[in-house]
């Protein structure tokens, strides 16, 4: 029986995280086993533990490769759009669209492993990593210091609200009400300060 070449392992590696990535945003890691996993790319569950050391040490990998997704689709905005500020405003119709709502797998890490982190039952390793995530999602819809948290958390919140709600008219109605609340001219804009802020 032959040797699965260097090569070869990591490119099976690398799948693996790809399609972790993906699943445990989708369907929760509780909600996606190993075997199940493994299949989903055509390996074998020994295989596995050839590449890993347990589950755990692939959720972290799959989490930290997800934020690196989320990187590349905001330095993409950057790009797309020219100025910053367009850009955050392009995030905000994108992250609470239908698009993003109706396909957890490849969407933002920060809402897709919320109720996973929420669950840990200390902060180790696989919550830092997360926070790190987060922080730079925030820092990048910022244009001070202050604003970028409030903004993640009203998207993110929104996101689960009507990915709780998919299929019901609320749904919708959470994806609107949040894009006017937050795109509205008297209202927070992505990058703004009120002007009754105080530094």
């Amino acid at each position: 029986m032959s040797r699965v070449s260097q090569a070869q392992a990591l490119e099976n590696r690398r799948r693996a995280v790809a399609a972790a990535s993906q699943l445990f945003r989708e369907r929760g890691v509780n909600g996606i086993s190993v075997a199940d996993l493994m299949k989903s790319i055509g390996l074998t569950t020994g295989g596995f533990y050839k590449q890993f050391p347990s589950k755990e040490a692939l959720v972290a990998e799959a989490a930290q490769a997800a934020f690196g997704d989320l990187d590349v689709l905001l330095a993409g905005f950057d790009t797309t759009h020219g100025d910053h500020d367009t850009a955050r405003g392009a995030l905000v119709d994108f992250y609470l669209s239908a698009e993003h709502r109706d396909q957890p797998g490849t969407g933002c890490p920060t809402a897709g492993f919320a109720g996973d982190m929420a669950r840990e039952p200390t902060a180790g390793e696989l919550r830092e990593t997360y926070a790190a995530g987060v922080q730079e999602f925030a820092a990048w819809m910022s244009a001070d210091a202050d604003d970028g948290l409030p903004m993640v958390a009203t998207l993110v919140g929104a996101i689960l609200l009507a990915r709780a709600t998919a299929g019901t008219e609320l749904s919708e109605k959470i994806l609107e009400s949040t894009h006017k609340a937050l795109t509205a001219p008297h209202g927070p804009r992505p990058g703004t300060r009120n002007p009754g802020d105080r530094n």
